[in-house]
């Protein structure tokens, strides 16, 4: 589970510490630290719930007496109005971790709906939405577990999980075909191989060069649809570049197989949530 990643823990870790600094001046003033009561944690809008694990664990870094009762699963649709959860404990550590937790949770929230919308314009098709390492610098598995929660698929995670031959490799390399064998000789590992094309001659010689995935940056849909009809099966075909929530159904009728949206994850809207007192 994603709370448990160690890699996780210390990114909240870090966030508290970045926030509460040497303390809550405020709530310790004001904020007796036996007073106890609960907070509502509402959407103000329609929204897909991702991150109410690291939610949670903001405030479980901060103390063991707070406890949560969930009214909403992660990936559920939640409409404009609804309370997702309640907690209860101590006033002072809901205080100190919420604008904390409410920064992951309206992110990781807002990746999920938007790749919500994404996946549901192409509709029936079997063509996946892909991410990409288009991510906030040391939130990448949080910004990527948000995405599959929207119902999107990961392209890869970094640059040591397979291999993507862009458009600075072959020109450093001289050309797709030395850039492939180059790659194939030379990885310490099998891994898929993608190369990056921006014409059809790209693709052609992506293909004779024996690549597993092409993919198609910034080509427009008479291309992609050109592209697809030589691969026919020989290689997985990737759109990327541009791509948006009015153009992305015809890029799928096109025949390709993935559609990567950097947009996913570098620019997201933040979903609106309130947390409210209740009850103290």
């Amino acid at each position: 589970m994603i709370e448990q990643n160690p890699l996780i823990k210390q990114i909240i870790r870090f966030a508290l510490e970045e926030d509460l600094g040497e303390g809550d001046m405020t709530t310790d003033a004001v904020i007796g630290p036996e007073m106890r009561g609960a907070a509502g944690l509402l959407a103000r809008e329609e929204l897909v719930l991702a991150g109410m694990p690291v939610f949670e664990q903001v405030f479980k870094e901060l103390g063991s007496q707070i406890e949560f009762e969930e009214y909403f699963k992660e990936g559920d649709l939640v409409p404009a109005g609804e309370k997702v959860c309640l907690i209860t404990g101590s006033l002072a550590l809901i205080l100190k971790g919420e604008r904390t937790a409410l920064n992951f949770l309206q992110r990781m929230s807002g990746i999920a709906t938007l790749t919500r919308q994404y996946v549901e314009k192409v509709g029936s098709s079997k063509v996946r939405i892909l991410d990409t390492r288009k991510t906030v610098p040391g939130h990448r598995w949080l910004d990527k577990y948000a995405v599959r929660t929207g119902g999107g698929t990961n392209h890869r995670f970094g640059l040591y999980d397979m291999i993507l031959i862009k458009d600075n490799h072959i020109a450093a390399a001289g050309s797709i075909t030395k850039a492939v064998k180059l790659a194939r000789e030379n990885a310490p590992q099998p891994l898929k191989v993608e190369v990056e094309v921006e014409d059809l001659e790209g693709v052609e010689a992506a293909l004779e060069a024996g690549a597993d995935t092409i993919m198609l940056d910034n080509m427009d849909l008479k291309q992609m649809a050109k592209a697809a009809d030589m691969v026919k099966g020989m290689a997985v075909v990737e759109a990327s570049g541009g791509i948006t929530l009015d153009t992305i159904k015809d890029v799928a009728n096109t025949g390709v197989d993935l559609i990567s949206v950097g947009a996913l994850t570098h620019s997201p809207k933040a979903a609106d949530f309130s947390l409210e007192i209740v009850g103290a």
